[in-house]
C-alpha cells in the first residue's frame, strides 16, 4: 500500500467513524483513535459486504456501500462504548 493509500484510508476511516458516532444515540466515551480504528474496519467490512452483494461498483455515489459502512461503524461504536462503560 502506498503512502497516499494510507492517508486516504485514515481520512475515510475518520469520516465513517464520525458518522457511526453520530448514528449512535447518547454520548460515547471512546477516544478519537478508537473511532478512527472502528471507522477503518467498518469501511473495509462495508466494502467487502457490498462486493459480495454486487453493489460495490455502481454508477454515481455508492449509497448502499456507504450505508453498510456507517452501519458497521455504528455497531462498532456501540460495542466499544458499552465495553468502556463497564470499567
Amino acid at each position: 500500500m502506498e503512502v497516499t493509500g494510507i492517508f486516504t484510508a485514515i481520512i475515510i476511516g475518520l469520516i465513517i467513524g464520525a458518522l457511526g458516532r453520530l448514528v449512535v444515540p447518547g454520548k460515547q466515551k471512546i477516544s478519537i483513535w478508537l473511532t478512527l480504528l472502528i471507522g477503518i474496519v467498518a469501511a473495509l467490512l462495508g466494502t467487502l459486504v457490498a462486493g459480495v452483494f454486487g453493489v460495490a461498483d455502481t454508477r454515481g455515489i455508492d449509497w448502499i456501500e456507504l450505508a453498510l459502512q456507517v452501519g458497521f461503524a455504528a455497531i462498532g461504536v456501540s460495542i466499544a462504548s458499552g465495553a468502556s462503560g463497564r470499567r
